[in-house]
C-alpha cells in the first residue's frame, strides 16, 4: 500500500504545521501526488447529478486506495454532500483531499467560506486540504481558513491564459504587456516563482503571528477578496477565535 502523508497538527488553521515532514502550507506537484480518480462535475448542477457523482467518486476512491494517497471531494454546491463525501473518504483511508470546483468557489465568496469552514470543522485532525487553481492574492486567506496546500498546476493553468500571477494582482498580458514576447513556458516559471514567494510570505507571517495582517492587506486587492473576508468575519468568528491568530 502507498504510504499516506502524515500530518502533524499545527493547533488549527493559520499556524505552521507539517505534512510528511514538510512545512505547511506547501505547494504540491503532480509528480509527488497519487490522486484517486473521481467523477467530476460542474459546480451549479442538479442535486441528483451531484449525488451520482459523489457515489461514483467514492467507488473509484475505494477501488484505488492501495495506489493513491489523495482523494477529491465532490458534491458541487451542496455542502451536505461535500461533508458526506469527506467522511466516507476518510473511512476508506484517505487523509489528503483536493476540494473540487475551486475556480467556481473563488467567484462565490459566501460558498467558498461555507464549504471550507464546514469541511474543516467536520474533518479529522489528521486530514489536510489542497486547493486547486488559486489566484495568488487569495492564498493568504485560504491558508487563514485552514487550507494546507496549493497545486503547482495553477502556474501552468494561468500561463495558458496568458495571465501573470503576482502576490497582489493577476495581469492579463494582452491588456497589460508587462512582459513582451514572453513564452508560455517562461510565464509558467514566473507564475510558479511568485507562487513560491507567497508561500514563504504566508509562513513568515504565521511564524510572526501576523497572518491576519497579511490577510487584511490582501483583502483590498480584489472585490472577491474583501467580500470573502467580510463574510468570514461575519459568519465564522467562533471558528476564527478558536483556531486562528486574530488580533
Amino acid at each position: 500500500m502507498i504510504r499516506k502523508f502524515e500530518i502533524k497538527s499545527h493547533d488549527g488553521p493559520g499556524r505552521i504545521g507539517k505534512i510528511d515532514g514538510k512545512t505547511t502550507p506547501k505547494i504540491f506537484h503532480k509528480n509527488e501526488m497519487k490522486i484517486a480518480p473521481s467523477e467530476g462535475s460542474s459546480y451549479n448542477i442538479d442535486r441528483e447529478i451531484a449525488e451520482f457523482n459523489v457515489k461514483e467518486t467514492l467507488k473509484l476512491a475505494k477501488e484505488n486506495v492501495d495506489e493513491c494517497d489523495i482523494a477529491i471531494i465532490q458534491g458541487s454546491k451542496y455542502i451536505d454532500l461535500r461533508i458526506d463525501c469527506l467522511k466516507r473518504l476518510e473511512e476508506i483511508g484517505y487523509n489528503g483531499f483536493i476540494i473540487a470546483n475551486g475556480d467556481a468557489l473563488l467567484t462565490n465568496p459566501r460558498e467558498l467560506v461555507d464549504v471550507i469552514i464546514s469541511l474543516k470543522k467536520e474533518a479529522k485532525k489528521s486530514s489536510y486540504f489542497i486547493f486547486p487553481f488559486a489566484e495568488l492574492s487569495f492564498m493568504p486567506i485560504l491558508a487563514y481558513m485552514g487550507i494546507d496546500g496549493f497545486l503547482a498546476d495553477s502556474a501552468n493553468y494561468y500561463s495558458h491564459l496568458n495571465i501573470l500571477q503576482t502576490p497582489t494582482k493577476a495581469y492579463e498580458l494582452d491588456t497589460y504587456p508587462i512582459y513582451e514576447d514572453i513564452s508560455q513556458k517562461e510565464l509558467e516559471e514566473k507564475n510558479l516563482e511568485n507562487m513560491e514567494f507567497v508561500i514563504k510570505e504566508i509562513r513568515a507571517h504565521m511564524k510572526n503571528r501576523s497572518l491576519r495582517n497579511l490577510v487584511e492587506e490582501r483583502s483590498g486587492t480584489t472585490p472577491q477578496n474583501i467580500s470573502t473576508l467580510k463574510f468570514l468575519d461575519r459568519t465564522s468568528m467562533d471558528y476564527l477565535l478558536e483556531f486562528t491568530q486574530l488580533f
